[in-house]
């Protein structure tokens, strides 16, 4: 037995307009300082305004909301007492909305006990509205919450599938400020959970089609919302591509890159979408040496078959033509991989992401010193018991090592 959560979803051009026609008295919109100025939380207030629904901003959320801002905005949702949660930004502010609903309904509860083994009986004060303004964590649509612990210097990777939003609105015209950076790590975010979704030990005939779209509007309109970010259309394949692999990680689960992602991130203090896709190619090279053939279908569907089948035939810039493939020779599962992988790899470069740890200016010594606790993070984080290929903590070093100096992992 498994399960497929989904909110409400409303997308497209003018998706926002959808809230003036929600009910409700009061709604408390999680958010932080750049969202304001941006003018974002006032297009907001404006729809609620038709509602005639009242409203109070909070927006004190940091990146990597950490569980004392949490506590604080939860505080406040209990003095204000309002019937909609609005989370408005990216993953940082929707996460908090998530932890700050939850704690608002269940003032017993610490932020660090959400979880799918906790009944949490949410909804009998208020409701939760989500609204992505960047295009790749899928938190508008998932019931993951990613807190930090300042104290322990660590991420938390919460979650319980009651914190799933009611209303998800996936408009693209908060995407259409995102600079090219953000645009970069966001939407890399979004092709791990879609590739690590469909890969994943727990992937299921529900969420692979999901996964499979994801990864196919990411490697065609990526590349293009990096280049020009004024391009509307493309603007709104990217949102839509990062609501539909949130839909599809978080009904299969993340798996080992975020395991790893996670544990990086919150040592060293790296974006999220770039801490856990620096981590995706060598995550996919250990599960494919361990016999997960599954990367070969998501080569298929975005068309590296023919382009692995033609070979040498190809351009010599053409990426199939690192592939070593031989003109007319039907490709294998182990070629797509390869290709898949590879692919993977030009993208990033494409998009001057970091391709290895090294590369983040990180000191060798600190690193090593570091590696005793990123190790005990990423064993403790629940994304890695969903690799198809769970690694011993001996292998999880290795893993690390070979992403901090970028060699291809070849165990």
């Amino acid at each position: 037995m498994w399960f497929f959560n989904s909110p409400q979803v409303v997308f497209g051009e003018g998706a926002l307009s959808y809230l003036a026609q929600i009910h409700g008295t009061r709604a408390y919109i999680i958010t932080d300082a750049q969202i304001v100025k941006f003018g974002f939380v006032d297009l907001v207030k404006e729809q609620l305004a038709q509602a005639n629904i009242e409203m109070r901003v909070f927006a004190e959320v940091e990146p990597e909301p950490s569980l004392d801002t949490v506590r604080r905005g939860a505080a406040l949702a209990r003095e204000y007492e309002p019937d909609w949660i609005v989370g408005l930004g990216g993953g940082s502010p929707m996460d908090a909305a998530k932890a700050i609903w939850a704690l608002y309904e269940r003032p017993d509860l610490q932020p660090d006990g959400i979880s799918p083994l906790e009944y949490l009986g949410l909804g009998k004060k208020a409701h939760l509205i989500t609204i992505a303004t960047t295009s790749g964590t899928g938190a508008e649509v998932s019931w993951a919450t990613i807190l930090s612990d300042p104290v322990e210097n660590r991420k938390l990777g919460l979650g319980s599938r009651e914190t799933l939003a009611t209303i998800a609105i996936v408009d693209p015209i908060f995407a259409m400020k995102m600079p090219p950076r953000l645009t970069a790590d966001t939407g890399l975010d979004a092709l791990t959970h879609a590739i690590e979704g469909y890969t994943s030990s727990w992937h299921n005939d529900f969420s692979d089609g999901m996964c499979l779209k994801a990864v196919d509007l990411v490697f065609k309109f990526l590349p293009k919302a990096y280049a020009n970010g004024n391009d509307a259309e493309v603007r709104e394949k990217m949102h839509n591509a990062a609501a539909i692999a949130g839909l599809g990680f978080i009904n299969s689960l993340s798996a080992l890159a975020h395991a790893m992602g996670h544990s990086f991130g919150g040592a060293f203090h790296v974006p999220h979408g770039r801490a856990v896709s620096l981590f995706l190619p060598y995550t996919m090279e250990f599960a494919a040496n361990g016999g997960n053939h599954r990367y070969a279908d998501i080569a298929r569907f975005i068309g590296l078959d023919a382009a692995v089948e033609a070979g040498p035939r190809l351009a010599p810039q053409s990426p199939a033509a690192q592939y070593g493939a031989i003109a007319n020779v039907p490709p294998t599962p182990e070629s797509l991989t390869r290709a898949l992988i590879t692919t993977v790899r030009e993208l990033e470069t494409g998009l001057q992401s970091n391709t290895n740890a090294a590369s983040l200016g990180i000191a060798r010594g600190d690193f090593t010193r570091a590696l005793p606790t990123l190790l005990d993070h990423a064993e403790n984080d629940t994304s890695i018991t969903a690799n198809s290929r769970v690694p011993e903590r001996g292998e999880l070093e290795k893993i690390f090592w070979y992403a901090y100096d970028g060699k291809p992992i070849d165990f």
